[in-house]
């Protein structure tokens, strides 16, 4: 498996001045800061400090007086304005320490903040842009794909022909804007300060998959050959000829994994994405997380190594444009 280099953060954070630092800074990264990772970790440790504490959800809820809905926001991570002062007055219900309630205090006022591709507004579906917050905070991408290529590693023309088919009436200012979009995503392949190792493992049906010309399927196939010489990515095909594996029951799916904080508390557990038409599920637990990353060990069994996925993909390229 390629790795990039070492990465030195996470994402920005000063602590308030009269609390007890944290070991180290969080990350500094290429991007705009990114409210998702901060946002998650916050609910994490609140939802934790509270169960360790014997209060209920309702208790705690009723004590800074905010609705049910917002409570469970907070609690699962989802995007909302937090007032400090809610924090705070948690961290005197469930008796923290003043370093604790420095962390909480210091990821409140990060997961405030709008990560680059907000500014690309409905561009972005919903369910998508907590996806684009977790894949710009990761340091590892491993997947599986059946149907398609992955995003980062589609070119803008293979791009084009997948958005015509989700909505073949979009205008064309539309289409160019979710380009664009796709665009400003492929930098993490190319960032020093924020690399992103990415090792994809693509089934043979989706190179021979028309997607756009013969001609358009061509050059993505010779752009994975260039994509794959780089240090932080690796390609591997699973031929159809493969014996049986658990991917044909898994389908399509993502494992993103997060840099190791020196605070463990604040490192945030891998995540497991699957797409779908019309949302996305975003699995977390480490019982899940471990059902795929068996999974990928599973399907990585029975993928060509580097020559043989080269060889492939070569044949194949060369059989789109005979």
């Amino acid at each position: 498996m390629k790795v990039p280099g070492r990465r030195q953060n996470w994402f920005q954070y000063e602590p308030p001045r009269q609390s007890i630092h944290l070991e180290q800074p969080m990350t500094e990264s290429s991007t705009a800061p990114n409210s998702t990772l901060p946002r998650r970790i916050l609910a994490r440790i609140l939802r934790e400090k509270r169960e360790e504490a014997g209060i209920s959800a309702e208790a705690a809820r009723r004590a800074i007086g905010v609705s049910k809905q917002t409570f469970w926001r907070m609690e699962t991570g989802q995007p909302t304005r937090i007032n400090p002062l809610f924090i705070s007055h948690l961290a005197e219900m469930y008796r923290l320490n003043d370093e604790d309630a420095a962390v909480l205090l210091g990821l409140t006022e990060e997961s405030q903040a709008k990560g680059w591709w907000h500014a690309f507004g409905a561009a972005i579906p919903k369910h998508f842009d907590l996806y684009m917050g977790l894949e710009d905070a990761a340091r590892s991408f491993n997947s599986y794909h059946t149907m398609l290529l992955p995003g980062l590693l589609q070119t803008v023309d293979y791009r084009r022909e997948v958005i015509w088919a989700e909505f073949p009436g979009m205008a064309t200012s539309e289409v160019e804007l979710r380009l664009e979009l796709h665009t400003r995503r492929l930098d993490r392949l190319h960032s020093r300060k924020h690399p992103l190792a990415l090792n994809v493992m693509v089934d043979e049906s989706v190179l021979r998959r028309r997607i756009g010309s013969p001609d358009i399927m061509a050059t993505q196939l010779e752009h994975l050959l260039v994509v794959d010489r780089m240090p932080n990515v690796e390609v591997r095909v699973v031929p159809l000829a493969a014996r049986r594996h658990k991917g044909v029951v898994t389908g399509n799916f993502v494992i993103l994994e997060f840099p190791r904080h020196p605070t463990a508390k604040l490192t945030d557990p891998p995540v497991v994405y699957i797409q779908g038409f019309t949302g996305a599920l975003y699995l977390d637990k480490k019982a899940e997380y471990d059902e795929y990353r068996d999974a990928y060990a599973d399907i990585r069994r029975v993928a060509l190594d580097e020559n043989g996925s080269h060889e492939l993909i070569q044949e194949i390229a060369e059989e789109w444009v005979r």
